[in-house]
């Protein structure tokens, strides 16, 4: 049988490791890649014009790519529920794929769209390529849980074997007696969307730094890999926070799109340590793809995971809600130019280094400002080029200590922690140019300079630029016995929980209702 097929292009912007593109071009006589628009997410999420710039140029790429193939990307605006019957019908579908999602509004939009397929007599073929192991077979190889240590994780994965080997992108031989049809009226129905298109202006954006795309990617990709002894070295602890060119990789961008496979990297990396002494997990190259697998387990199993109520292993913290302060923590006016720089690199260039976001994250909850780590969450999801809904709240959860990190007494000094790698303060000068005249003494703290050095600086301390709006050693002591009492409340909660149940109850045979719907699965996936 002979298939018309639509592939549907979501994270996994590319070519390369793209199994569901190559299931949908078996025994394949019309193809259609397509990238869906959907209103869903301007709605229900605040995205940068970074981040919409970064969409844009991926999608061109992917264009380019695939015209190279004789094909073309069909960009459709609108409701998946409601687009893909026209498709099904004005294309004649016969058969749909795309790469699983384990996001909660993905779950409920595939499930939708999976059922509409079926009404319609359209096969659906989904395959696991975000991921470097398919999400549902960890759960089920720990027991039905998600694995809520990365060690656990580590040991799970090592029963398993590692990741599977990228597939090659389709060849034009692949492709030779599989076409895309292309009418003159596909260009304007089906083109790219601009900037403008999207509400935004491309003067609004800020430097061009990350190019999108899958071409893109993979050239970084290789640049990174021909540093060998830079690769084998990694370690993230020891890369800086501050540099004024990024000490990492910035390949996260890359990989959030999926314009980068993370099992390409995987291999890639495993090319480049073979036979060399390299660094190991958690602080090497691949330890940093075992963390975001680490949170994407954890976000596909713990329900409401992305906020604090209703989500089962975060702490739950009483929280102030302080507009003022989380406005001046959002827009780079704290007092603390360390904090500021941070917060303005990531509104200007969309990308902070990983302690960079450690420090900023402690500043906003535990450590000075009390305030919700479901608040910064948003910031970083609307800023961020690499926001991934898993990592960032698996993330903040750990940096305001609610879940993964308890050791809530640990925190970041918005002084000392940066003078460790930049003492003359280059990195605050670079983002808050207004301080640059101020001697590195006083850069961390300006608001400690006379009278006189700020005036010879150009900038007076609570006129030109605000005073610290807390008093850091004064808070953090405060807070942290906040923490600690909202601990003592979490034991509590757990004990009386845990108490609850009594012997004999349905609890029990729901659980071995469950655990006997695991081994089936479990067989299921070994067969």
């Amino acid at each position: 049988m002979t298939h018309y097929s639509v592939h549907w292009f979501r994270k996994g912007l590319r070519l390369h490791d793209n199994s569901a593109l190559l299931a949908a071009l078996q025994d394949c006589k019309e193809i259609y890649p397509i990238f869906i628009l959907d209103p869903w997410f301007p709605k229900n999420m605040c995205v940068s014009v970074n981040r919409w710039r970064f969409l844009i140029e991926s999608l061109k790429d992917l264009d380019e790519s695939l015209r190279k193939l004789n094909s073309r990307l069909f960009v459709i605006r609108g409701n998946p529920a409601e687009v893909f019957p026209c498709l099904f019908k004005d294309w004649k579908v016969t058969r749909l794929t795309f790469e699983v999602d384990t996001e909660p509004y993905a779950r409920q939009r595939d499930a939708k769209v999976v059922k509409l397929a079926e009404e319609h007599g359209v096969e659906v073929i989904q395959r696991v390529s975000n991921t470097l192991y398919d999400t549902e077979r960890v759960i089920i190889e720990n027991n039905g849980k998600p694995p809520l240590t990365y060690v656990r994780l580590q040991t799970i994965l090592s029963s398993l074997g590692p990741p599977k080997k990228p597939v090659p992108a389709p060849s034009l031989e692949l492709m030779r007696n599989c076409q895309t049809p292309c009418k003159d009226l596909h260009d304007a129905r089906y083109d790219i969307p601009t900037l403008e298109e999207l509400g935004k202006s491309s003067a609004e954006a800020g430097p061009h730094l990350y190019p999108g795309g899958e071409t893109e990617a993979l050239r970084r990709l290789e640049h990174y890999m021909q540093r060998t002894s830079w690769v084998c070295n990694f370690q993230k602890p020891e890369t800086s926070p501050n540099s004024l060119d990024p000490s990492t990789t910035v390949l996260s961008p890359y990989v959030k799109f999926g314009c980068l496979s993370a099992r390409t990297f995987w291999w890639r990396l495993s090319e480049t340590y073979q036979g060399r002494k390299h660094s190991q997990p958690p602080v090497s190259l691949h330890g940093q793809l075992l963390w975001r697998e680490f949170f994407y387990v954890i976000g596909a199993a713990i329900p409401n995971f992305d906020r604090m109520v209703g989500n089962p292993v975060c702490t739950q913290v009483d929280w102030d809600d302080n507009r003022e302060y989380l406005q001046a923590w959002a827009e780079g006016r704290t007092g603390y130019p360390f904090i500021d720089a941070i917060m303005t690199q990531l509104r200007t260039e969309g990308w902070i280094h990983h302690l960079a976001r450690h420090a900023v994250a402690c500043f906003l909850t535990r450590g000075d400002l009390w305030i919700s780590w479901e608040e910064g969450q948003k910031v970083f999801e609307e800023l961020l080029l690499d926001a991934d809904v898993s990592l960032n709240a698996g993330n903040w959860q750990w940096l305001s200590a609610s879940a993964f990190f308890h050791q809530f007494y640990r925190v970041y000094s918005p002084v000392a922690f940066g003078k460790k790698t930049d003492k003359n303060g280059d990195y605050i000068k670079k983002y808050l140019p207004f301080l640059k005249k101020f001697p590195a003494e006083y850069i961390y703290e300006p608001w400690k300079a006379p009278r006189s050095i700020q005036q010879q600086a150009g900038c007076i301390i609570g006129t030109d630029y605000p005073k610290p709006i807390v008093l850091h050693e004064q808070v953090r002591k405060r807070n942290i016995e906040r923490m600690k009492a909202a601990y003592a409340r979490h034991a509590a909660t757990k004990k009386d929980s845990m108490e609850s149940p009594k012997k004999g109850t349905k609890c029990t045979s729901d659980h071995e209702s469950l655990t006997d719907a695991l081994k089936k699965k479990k067989r299921k996936l070994n067969n």
